[in-house]
This record gives C-alpha cells, structure tokens and sequence, in this order.
C-alpha cells in the first residue's frame, strides 16, 4: 500500500480538507446523530425495553441495540460525507482542482475517504460514549471493533462517493440511502436479534450483507452475534476491497468527472 502512496503530503492534504469540511458544520454533522441515539436508547432501550420480551438471557435489549445504533450511525455518516462532498465538488466544479493535482488516483480515493472515515469513527465513538449514561459496559473485543469500524466506514465511504459519480441532482444522492441502504440496515439487526423474526424474513437477512457487518460489531462490542465471525469478517474485507477497486477504477476512467 506504501508503494501506491507517492504524495503523502498531498493526500495530507486532501485528507485534511476532507476532515475539516465537516467539523465546521459540526452542528450539521456531528450532533444530530448523538442526540438521535440519546433519543433511541431512552425510548427503545429504557422506556419500552423493560416491556419486550427478549429472548436473549442475561441480555438487556437496552445492551443488544447499542452496537445497532453505533453501526447505523457509522453507516450513514460514511456515506452522507463523501457522497456530499463528491457531489458538490461536482456541481461547483472544483473537483477539478483535485484532478489536476500531482496525486494518483488512489490517493485521490483515499484522501476523500479519509473525511467519511473519520466522520464515522467519531460518530461511532459518540453513540457508545453516549451508551453508558444508560448501561455502563466495556468493549468485548476491541481489535475486532476496530476491524469492523474501519472495514464498515471504508464500504460506506466508497458507496457513497459512488452515489456522488452516478447522482445527476441532490435529490438522487440521497436516493440510496433512502431506499436502498436505510431500510437494509435497519432489516439488519439494529433493533432485532435474528431469532425475532418470523421464518421468512430470517432467511432473507441471510441475503442481507449489512446483517453481517451489524453481527460483526455486535459481537466486538458485547460479544454476541447471530453469525459466524470469520464469515462476518471476510464479506467485510471482501466489500471494502470490492467497493474501492470499483470507486478508484471510475476515477481513472473520469466517469462523470470530466465534461
């Protein structure tokens, strides 16, 4: 990877206007995932949790939706920065600034994931710093949390600097994660153990990648899963390299980057 890095000081850079784009807006940004979670665990996990018959022993259903809540988070705030900052880039054209730059196309990639990375990390560490004002637990298995993290940002950063190149006006970016990755992530796991579903719909999370990425973190952060861990792993690995190879070759070819 050292070898595909040329202009470290260059992508520094990138990566860092990246990052700071959205800690400006922090307000915009950072908050309103915090508190929606605050909002979630009370309603969900202590107002209506005491009533919900859960099916898991020795686990509160206040327990089980923190890690849903952090994987949603992470989820979609990879994706609304990058696709947001691609985008604009490409409505005011000062995209081209960064396709004029001395940097490969890889550093290119690599410098705009770095601000959905860092977004979703930071969200993420919110919402669990957040979880223990209501239920105070450490993390199972931290390396595999920060496996899980990372993989998961890297995906969703990538999708959305797709969505960026494919989306034609705003209301096409948000087109996605409106109907697509949303409804997916909830289906998921967020709020439901696998066991809680009717027949049916356990076989279709099986078809469901975010299902695996949701039981990946899961079991980092309280040590249960619904899945195989090292399957949870691999598709994680599998889609990070997948989604990056595809977002780095479309910024080669100059798909819808150059008129």
């Amino acid at each position: 990877m050292l070898k595909l890095i040329t202009n470290p000081i260059g992508l520094a850079t990138l990566a860092k206007r990246e990052i700071v784009r959205f800690l400006v807006v922090s307000v915009q940004t950072i908050f309103p995932p915090w508190i929606s979670s605050l909002m979630f665990m009370y309603i969900f996990g202590i107002a209506l949790g005491a009533r919900v018959a859960f099916p898991i022993e020795g686990m509160s259903y206040l327990q089980f939706i923190i890690p849903g809540l952090m994987t949603m988070h992470l989820i979609s705030s990879s994706y609304e920065n990058t696709a947001a900052s691609l985008f604009i880039g490409r409505w005011h054209n000062n995209i081209q600034e960064v396709l004029l730059s001395p940097l490969s196309y890889f550093e290119m990639v690599l410098g705009l994931l770095a601000g959905g990375i860092a977004r979703g990390i930071l969200i993420c560490t919110g919402v669990f710093c957040i979880s223990q004002i209501f239920f105070r637990q450490g993390i199972s298995h931290p390396l595999v949390l920060v496996y899980f993290t990372l993989m998961i940002s890297v995906i969703f950063s990538c999708i959305g600097l797709l969505a960026a190149l494919w989306a034609e006006d705003f209301g096409m970016v948000n087109l996605w994660n409106v109907y697509v990755i949303f409804p997916a992530v909830l289906l998921g796991g967020v709020f439901h153990p696998l066991a809680m579903l009717p027949r049916p719909l356990q076989i279709l999370s099986h078809f469901n990648p975010i299902h695996y990425l949701m039981s990946g973190m899961r079991y980092a952060v309280i040590g249960y899963s619904d899945q195989n861990l090292f399957l949870c792993a691999g598709l994680a690995l599998v889609m990070a390299c997948a989604f990056g190879f595809i977002t780095v070759y479309l910024f080669k070819k100059g798909y819808k980057l150059r008129s």
